[in-house]
């Protein structure tokens, strides 16, 4: 079984590697690999992706890389995706779990989420039935606010299983999965939160400013484009706090998140990515500083929340 003692401090995410448009960039799978391997040679081997990641494309690439490897030298993360539901399956979890796991290269997947409430309490139940025909090591929610998190936890419960983590937007600029009490039931109740979008798909990076906007045509400038000026100014504060760690801008994000006790998973489309979240595990906030930063994010008021999120309550 998967617990918080065998995993390492951040993961990393594969989302960007479905190539959906999300992110405004392609990346080939030879651009990929030298991710994938100084990942590895760190330390760093949880990976999440989903199916609905470019429709496969995420899984069939990581899964590539993953064929290199021996089975326990990693940790893999994957999703059912109920608006990717078959509906001429059975069970279209455990159809969606087992496609997954062939593209994967694996027997069992290590953690397996629902990935949005979307049909809930439903999809849970049907995930109790694959649970019992797979190796699960650890079963997760994401994108569910704190009554459908107790929801999905009880009828686990039930079924003699357990809920091992939740998955939701948090960052600097997103605290509502704080501020709702989702991260004070997860330390009460042995759940694990993981975190995305920590970096607010590279707003909180200090790469993108009112010089340097976001690719064009993108997701994700669609989301932060209009609010550039807010964001160079919140990305300048914080480098003042990033320098007194001999840091960068990017790396302060990921140590918050950490300092708050989750688990962030960051996208990773170069090396330094990698690099960058390895030694952000070592920065150590104070206090003040993490008061300070989340005053500064506060005064800059930016909307985050996204198409396919609410606000957590």
């Amino acid at each position: 079984m998967i617990s918080k003692n065998n995993l390492p401090k951040i993961a990393l995410g594969a989302w960007a590697w479905g190539n959906d448009g999300t992110f405004g960039n392609e990346h080939n799978i030879e651009d990929l690999r030298p991710i994938f391997d100084k990942a590895m040679e760190l330390g760093l081997n949880l990976w999440d992706t989903a199916f609905v990641y470019g429709m496969g494309t995420s899984e069939e690439v990581l899964g590539e890389f993953l064929k290199t490897c021996p089975r326990e030298d990693y940790i893999v993360s994957t999703k059912f995706t109920p608006q990717c539901a078959d509906p001429s399956a059975e069970n279209a979890v455990t159809a969606m779990y087992e496609n997954s796991a062939e593209t994967l290269g694996v027997e069992d997947i290590d953690i397996f989420w629902i990935h949005n409430p979307v049909g809930a309490p439903d999809w849970t139940k049907k995930l109790v039935e694959t649970a019992k025909e797979h190796d699960i090591g650890m079963i997760g929610v994401s994108n569910h606010d704190l009554a459908e998190i107790k929801q999905a936890n009880e009828i686990l419960k039930d079924a003699g299983l357990k809920l091992g983590a939740v998955q939701n937007h948090y960052s600097l600029l997103n605290r509502s999965s704080e501020d709702s009490g989702i991260l004070d039931y997860c330390r009460e109740n042995d759940i694990i939160f993981f975190s995305y979008m920590v970096l607010e798909q590279g707003a909180l990076s200090g790469k993108y400013d009112t010089k340097h906007p976001f690719p064009e045509g993108s997701d994700r400038a669609n989301a932060y484009g209009g609010s550039l000026k807010e964001i160079e100014e919140l990305n300048g504060a914080l480098d003042e706090i990033a320098k007194a760690h001999d840091a960068k801008i990017a790396q302060l994000p990921i140590a918050w998140a950490i300092s708050k006790g989750t688990l962030p998973i960051i996208g990773a489309t170069k090396v330094h990515h990698v690099e960058d979240a390895k030694d952000a595990i070592n920065i150590k906030l104070s206090e003040d500083e993490i008061k300070t930063m989340e005053e500064l994010a506060d005064k800059a008021n930016i909307n985050t929340i996204r198409m396919w999120e609410k606000e957590m309550k």
